[in-house]
């Protein structure tokens, strides 16, 4: 007679993706797999690789790999951070959920620890059931819909498929904004307080959002609710989005543009966060901190300061776990003993 055993059950914490090494080679490889994809750039694929071989893959790994320099740690601070994360949300719920056989993974849409390479480990050791988590707070067809796109290429290559649960975004959750409100007041008690507060989400075309992409709503979404937390009135805070790449017209208002325009009209400080980003990165660290930060400056701002991102911050930990113990809690009607 069979006795019952733990159900096997894995957790696939994921965001978007880093280079193995800050090096032109590296940089490529990775810029060749992200550029690649079409939720990424829709220009119609032969059209664009012909553009991403001849004129952005000889050119661009130099200059990103120059920026990736200079925030690397031992690792990819992204890298580096989502391993927290994993550390953290495993040594929580593996003790709250004894009735299962649980384990919790890191993954990457683009580059290692890759979402394939995870998903056909977890071939080789059948699951009872695998929940996916994108940590991306705002759902976008560009960053979150990939992650369903590698699952459902794996789908038609399992005879034994697991259950499956995906937690699509979180970007109103009431946990979600208080933590980012309180890392605002956190970096504020040591730091002061800015004139102005300034919410950059990363961008998306503006045809993307036309075509139904609904990010850039959440996003505005995330940073009204952020506001209301802080008591924030209209004229202290504005909401952005950063990081555009070609010549087509993107969600507005671009942050940089926004930052020249507050130093040109006298605003002497500014506090700049990104509540898109779960974890800090290139985007973060290089873009917003440094490179904003001079454009605010050489326009004749003033001070100038970059909030972190939630990273493995407590109550950022404490709103992964609250997310997947719902979908756990879920589990235990169906798959414990």
């Amino acid at each position: 007679m069979l006795s019952a055993e733990k159900a096997k059950v894995t957790i696939i914490l994921a965001n978007l993706g880093t280079p193995d090494a800050p090096t032109v080679p590296s940089v490529r490889r990775f810029l060749q797999q992200f550029l690649s994809d079409q939720r990424v750039i829709e220009i119609p694929k032969p059209i664009w690789q012909l553009i991403l071989r001849l004129f952005i893959l000889p050119f661009r790994p130099k200059r990103v790999a120059h920026a990736y320099e200079m925030v690397w740690n031992n690792d990819s601070p992204m890298r580096e951070i989502l391993l927290e994360q994993v550390a953290a949300v495993k040594s929580h719920l593996t003790q709250a959920y004894p009735e299962f056989e649980l384990n919790v993974i890191p993954a990457m849409t683009y580059g290692n620890p890759g979402i394939s390479e995870a998903l056909s480990a977890l071939a080789a050791d059948p699951q009872d059931h695998i929940l996916l988590f994108p940590l991306f707070p705002q759902y976008s067809a560009t960053s979150t819909a990939p992650l369903y796109d590698a699952l459902a290429k794996w789908i038609p290559q399992q005879r034994n498929l697991p259950g499956l649960s995906i937690i699509r975004d979180y970007y109103q959750h009431p946990v979600f904004i208080q933590a980012l409100a309180q890392s605002v007041r956190d970096y504020q008690a040591e730091h002061g307080v800015a004139d102005k507060l300034l919410m950059s989400f990363h961008g998306i075309p503006q045809p993307y959002a036309d075509k139904g992409d609904p990010y850039a709503d959440r996003c505005r979404i995330t940073g009204h609710l952020v506001a209301a937390a802080l008591g924030l009135t209209e004229d202290q805070y504005e909401i952005s989005f950063q990081s555009r790449f070609g010549k087509q017209e993107w969600v507005k208002p671009y942050t940089d543009a926004t930052l020249e325009a507050w130093a040109k009209q006298g605003i002497k400080s500014v506090q700049v966060m990104s509540p898109a980003f779960s974890a800090d990165c290139l985007e973060t660290l290089e873009e917003l901190a440094l490179q904003n930060a001079e454009i605010f400056q050489s326009a004749g701002g003033g001070q100038y300061g970059y909030i972190p991102a939630l990273n493995a911050r407590e109550d950022h930990v404490a709103l992964l776990n609250l997310l997947l113990q719902a979908n756990l809690d879920a589990l235990k009607q169906t798959l414990a003993h």
